[in-house]
């Protein structure tokens, strides 16, 4: 990222009558060469690269290679891992109650996660970015009115606004996406408008408004920028915790519906067979869980400390 593009123009700077200050983003390169050279962060990396292409591929790579999962066989349900079929497949992590292979379930489990949790963290943070700058920048009864409404939505935990509007909308893959997205956006907003508010007083902005530069290229070429950081830590723990919500709701059975597998949906289903033995059910889909959410938690912290020199280990 060029220094134009974190801060004003050579001619703002001027008008300013200040030197150009400390770059407060680093060059996407050099986050990402400390990242990996940093053991917490090249683990995380590693654990996420491999579930992302896990689920990427997960067509091609079951066990069953393509493996159906709507084709359903009760005869081979609960088998062990290991355990083969009565026309000779083996399963390696068993199956669940309804016979299906329960590592293919957990690719395709992965893939539904991923893409629920990725995409609504993503619209989130556009929307809050977007309230979060607007709050910042325009001040007065405009930023009193969008921060109240962010303070008040903060102030209920976010799993009960998912599960009353899940109660109102009713199951589906882009009905979860509007509720994680409901639940997020506060802290993106929050988030962006802390560190917008810092830039706002920056002399650089005041030259660009004597300039008569238009709001628009003030906010998104000047301001926006130098927020980055903190943003990027923010809407990296989002995605892991949209997940882990996204599990949570489909484990009580109001996320996505049982045709559309994910990891919730398959621990929820083993969940009952827990006593009698049948471990596996959930065991391996929540490992898959955990795995998932701790390499992105092990991604976040490791950018947290290469994005702010402060928090360095």
């Amino acid at each position: 990222m060029t220094d134009n593009n974190v801060h004003a123009d050579a001619a703002i700077l001027e008008a300013a009558g200040e030197e150009l200050p400390a770059k407060p983003t680093r060059p996407m390169l050099l986050v990402i060469g400390r990242v990996l050279r940093d053991p917490v962060g090249l683990l995380g990396v590693l654990i996420v690269t491999v579930m992302v292409l896990a689920a990427i591929f997960a067509p091609w790579i079951g066990w069953q290679n393509p493996y159906d999962l709507s084709q359903l066989d009760f005869m081979d349900g609960r088998l062990a891992p290991g355990s083969q079929s009565m026309s000779g497949v083996t399963y390696w992590l068993g199956t669940d109650d309804q016979g299906r292979d329960l590592f293919s379930a957990i690719l395709y489990g992965l893939r539904t996660s991923l893409m629920v949790g990725v995409l609504s963290a993503a619209i989130a943070l556009v929307i809050g970015t977007a309230a979060g700058l607007t709050a910042a920048y325009a001040g007065g009864r405009v930023d009193t009115l969008i921060m109240r409404v962010v303070d008040i939505q903060l102030s209920f935990p976010p799993i009960l606004i998912a599960l009353i509007l899940l109660a109102v909308l009713g199951q589906g893959v882009d009905k979860i996406i509007v509720a994680l997205v409901v639940t997020q956006w506060a802290y993106y907003a929050r988030t962006i408008r802390g560190s917008a508010l810092v830039e706002r007083r920056r002399a650089y902005v005041d030259a660009a408004r004597c300039l008569a530069l238009p709001p628009r290229k003030v906010v998104f070429s000047h301001i926006l920028p130098n927020c980055l950081p903190p943003l990027i830590v923010v809407a990296t723990m989002r995605v892991a915790y949209a997940i882990s919500l996204e599990a949570t709701l489909s484990f009580l059975g109001i996320g996505l519906p049982v045709t559309k597998p994910s990891l919730g949906l398959l621990i929820a289903n083993g969940f009952n067979y827990m006593m009698s033995g049948d471990y596996w059910i959930s065991l391996f889909p929540g490992l898959a869980l955990l795995l998932l959410i701790v390499g992105i938690n092990l991604v976040g912290d490791t950018l947290r400390d290469v994005l702010n020199p402060r928090m360095q280990r």
